[in-house]
């Protein structure tokens, strides 16, 4: 794999075989951001179980501290009521067939959150096979299929996130930007953190978090040290 003059002088400063304490992680991950854009910082936690079954499925939802420094657009199906709070709340799109119809017809994705209330499932089930692999599908594990839209719309609004496995047992999350500085990342991670420890399955054995590693968009990846967490 390609990587760049400055990613290379960024690699340099980061011990691969350290797991570092969170504050002096993050300070190294700021540092190491190589971009002139204000980067996204990710964490990656490899977890001790197997997502194939369905009692050790991690999944979940949390409202970060700080938020995640990106403006997130969110569409809900609502009908009434509920389409108005949902509108009041601040989503930036609101609707039930016509949006259906705009996404099979004209395969539009500009947004990034689906929620909708639970009457308007059946409707939403329809397009299961575009929003699914997309995983923008909404579902109650993770607040976004729920009678109170307008709550479910602010706290995506305020940094709310879904964390869940992919087929490898990780879970991938954004939890801020460089420019947040390495205070409001170590909250942002503690609280992702212990969202996920909680979420432990009861089938799960052996060692839960086998590893877990922040890295901002375009620079290295830093192991943290989680020994302190579970």
């Amino acid at each position: 794999m390609f990587r760049g003059k400055k990613y290379k002088e960024s690699a340099k400063q980061v011990d691969r075989s350290v797991q570092y304490e969170a504050q002096d992680g993050f300070a190294l991950v700021c540092k190491t951001a190589p971009a002139k854009f204000d980067e996204t910082v990710e964490l990656h936690v490899k977890l001790g179980v197997d997502s194939r079954h369905a009692d050790q499925q991690v999944r979940g939802a949390i409202v970060l501290p700080h938020g995640t420094g990106k403006t997130v657009r969110v569409l809900v199906f609502a009908k009434g009521d509920r389409a108005d709070a949902a509108r009041e709340a601040g989503a930036d799109f609101v609707g039930d067939m016509d949006m259906v119809e705009k996404i099979q017809k004209e395969n539009w994705f500009d947004f990034d959150v689906v929620v909708a209330s639970p009457d308007m499932m059946g409707v939403v089930g329809r397009l299961g096979r575009l929003l699914g692999p997309k995983g923008l599908m909404p579902s109650p594990k993770a607040g976004t299929v729920t009678p109170d839209v307008a709550k479910a719309v602010q706290e995506v609004k305020a940094g709310k996130i879904e964390y869940r496995l992919d087929k490898t047992n990780i879970i991938h999350c954004p939890i801020g930007k460089v420019s947040f500085g390495p205070e409001k990342l170590v909250e942002n991670y503690n609280a992702l953190m212990g969202a996920i420890v909680k979420a432990k399955p009861a089938a799960a054995k052996g060692q839960y978090i086998r590893s877990c590693v922040a890295a901002s968009t375009m620079g290295p990846g830093v192991r943290m040290n989680t020994a302190k967490l579970i």
